[in-house]
């Protein structure tokens, strides 16, 4: 196979991998909460706290990578640092971003409680 083809192939196999396997979950998510309003439960289990919580942690964790990037930046140009700054700095201030939302959603349960 021609190394071209391949090079176009990997891409659209892979998006629409994802969305066969987007698809598949919501179908699942989809036959769970049926499963538990069938048997009679309380379908207040399925309000969007999960989703403000993802939006938190995704949204603080692109932040520090930004902000990892921008250092890795700093310290490549200022110190002549290659490769490694980058890289460090991403996982140091995306982990870093990740903790903070950690604990901004530890404050918020507490607060409810």
């Amino acid at each position: 196979m021609d190394v071209a083809v391949l090079g176009v192939m990997i891409p659209i196999i892979g998006i629409i991998g994802a969305f066969i396997i987007i698809g598949y979950l919501r179908k699942f998510q989809n036959m769970e909460r049926m499963a538990i309003i069938d048997k009679g439960l309380d379908p207040s289990l399925f309000k969007s706290e999960r989703v403000t919580a993802a939006a938190l942690r995704a949204s603080l964790l692109l932040i520090g990578a930004g902000l990892g990037l921008l250092m890795g930046y700093w310290l490549d140009r200022t110190f002549g640092m290659d490769d490694v700054a980058y890289f460090s700095m991403i996982f140091i201030f995306g982990g870093i971003g990740l903790g903070v939302a950690y604990l901004v959603e530890e404050r918020k349960n507490a607060a409810q409680k």
